[in-house]
């Protein structure tokens, strides 16, 4: 069994409320597990108006398909436009 878990911190450019944080994280979560039926959720950065911190993880049999889905993700919160990417890590367990 392989288990591949991401994060990703997004700066929210011009956003001064949690309820404005709250719809552009709450759209974002769903786009990931959308496109890439990833297990996802806000794990840090709760009060901060202008910083999110996302996770999420994924499980598979093959340690470079795992990969490939977590680069894809990551490609896509950079291109998907709704907040800037500043840092992201990645980590793959094999069980």
């Amino acid at each position: 069994m392989v288990i591949g878990v991401g994060v990703v911190v997004l700066r929210l450019h011009g956003n001064d409320s949690l309820k404005g944080k709250r719809k552009i994280v709450k759209k974002l979560i769903a786009r990931l597990q959308q496109t890439f039926n990833f297990s996802v959720a806000e794990i840090g950065a709760n009060d901060i108006y202008q910083r999110a911190e996302i996770g999420f993880a994924v499980v598979g049999n093959d340690k470079r398909t795992i990969n490939s889905k977590l680069d894809k993700a990551i490609n896509f919160v950079e291109d998907i436009s709704i907040a800037e990417l500043i840092d992201y890590n990645m980590e793959i367990i094999v069980i």
